[in-house]
C-alpha cells in the first residue's frame, strides 16, 4: 500500500483499454465470460452538483426495467478515462448502478490526460500533481455524500439494498472515506493496490474505520507490500479493532496498478481473481 499514491515507473496508455478488455472477455475464467454474457448496459455522461461545483462523471446501469444496488467507483490518479469506463460497463452488466466520477472536476473535465503517460518521467508527473492536490480529505467527504445522493436519486437504483464503493490506487483511501461519510448506505468497500491507506497523518483512512459499517476487501500489490510490509499488518489490525469484517490479501506477482487494463503492469489472471472477489463481496453484502 505504497505511501505515494503513484507508483514510480507505471506506464498507462488509455488506448490499450479496449484490447485489454477484449482479452478479459476471451480469458478462460468464468467471471470474464459471465460479465460479457450479462445484461446490456446503458451509459450516460452526467453532471452532479456538489458543494464545490459541478462534477462530471459516467453513469452505468443494466438496460430494461428493474432496480439494482448502487456502486461508487473511484478511479486511480489518472481519473476517469477509457479503462475505467470499461470497468463501469462491466460492473453494471453484472447488475449494478455504477457511478465513475472525475476526481479533478474542480480543475478540469475528464479525460485529464491524453495518450501515453509515464510516471517515471518527471515531466509527466508534473502534469498530474497539481490536479492531485485538488483532492482533499474534506472535499472527498463532501463529494461522497453528493455522489451517493445522486445514485440514490436514479430510478434504476434499488435504495432498499445497501451500496458499495471501490477504489484503485488513490481511490482506495477515498473509498474508506466514503464509507465513513455515508455509513448508513455503504456496506462493502473494496481497495485495489490502494496507496496511503495507513499514514501518520490525522486524516489517515485507517483512523476512520470505527465510523464505518462495511465489510472490506483489500487487495495489495506485491511490490507495494515489499516496500512497507508493516502497512498491511497495521491496516488489518485497525480493521479488526473496529470490528469490521475483512479479507486482506497480497497478490503474489502483481505490481501496483495490476488491475487496470491499458497499464504496463496489467496482469490478467490476477485482475480476474480480484474481480471475482469483488463480485463475491457485492453479491453477499449488497442485500
Amino acid at each position: 500500500m505504497c505511501d505515494d499514491d503513484i507508483h514510480p515507473g507505471l506506464v498507462v496508455d488509455p488506448t490499450l483499454s479496449r484490447r485489454a478488455f477484449g482479452l478479459m472477455a476471451v480469458a478462460g475464467v468464468g467471471i470474464a465470460t459471465a460479465a460479457r454474457a450479462g445484461a446490456p448496459v446503458v451509459e450516460k455522461d452526467v453532471e452532479i452538483k456538489t458543494a464545490d461545483g459541478v462534477a462530471d462523471a459516467a453513469l452505468y446501469y443494466p438496460e430494461g426495467k428493474g432496480s439494482w444496488p448502487a456502486v461508487l467507483l473511484w478511479p486511480d490518479v489518472m481519473s476517469l478515462r477509457p479503462a475505467f469506463r470499461e470497468m463501469g460497463r462491466r460492473l453494471a452488466s453484472s447488475g449494478y448502478v455504477v457511478l465513475v466520477p472525475n476526481l479533478y472536476y474542480r480543475a478540469r473535465k475528464a479525460p485529464v490526460i491524453d495518450g501515453a503517460f509515464n510516471f517515471a518521467n518527471p515531466e509527466d508527473r508534473a502534469k498530474i500533481m497539481p490536479l492531485r492536490a485538488t483532492v482533499t480529505p474534506e472535499g472527498t467527504d463532501r463529494d461522497a455524500v453528493a455522489y451517493l445522493a445522486f445514485l440514490d436519486a436514479q430510478p434504476q437504483t434499488n435504495r432498499k439494498k445497501k451500496a458499495g464503493v471501490q477504489g484503485y490506487c488513490m481511490g482506495g483511501p477515498l473509498s474508506v472515506r466514503t464509507a465513513a461519510a455515508v455509513p448508513d448506505r455503504i456496506a462493502a468497500v473494496a481497495s485495489f493496490h490502494g496507496g496511503g491507506m495507513v499514514t501518520d497523518a490525522p486524516t489517515s483512512p485507517h483512523l476512520l474505520l470505527p465510523k464505518t459499517r462495511a465489510e472490506y476487501l483489500i487487495c495489495v500489490a506485491e511490490n507495494d507490500d515489499q516496500r512497507d510490509p508493516a502497512d498491511k499488518d497495521k491496516l488489518k489490525a485497525a480493521l479488526d479493532a473496529a470490528g469490521r469484517p475483512s479479507k486482506l490479501e497480497v497478490y503474489a506477482g502483481a505490481a501496483h496498478g495490476w488491475t487496470v487494463p491499458g497499464g504496463q503492469v496489467f496482469n490478467l489472471p490476477a485482475a480476474e481473481k480480484a474481480w471475482a472477489e469483488l463480485l463475491a463481496l457485492y453479491g453477499r453484502v449488497l442485500v
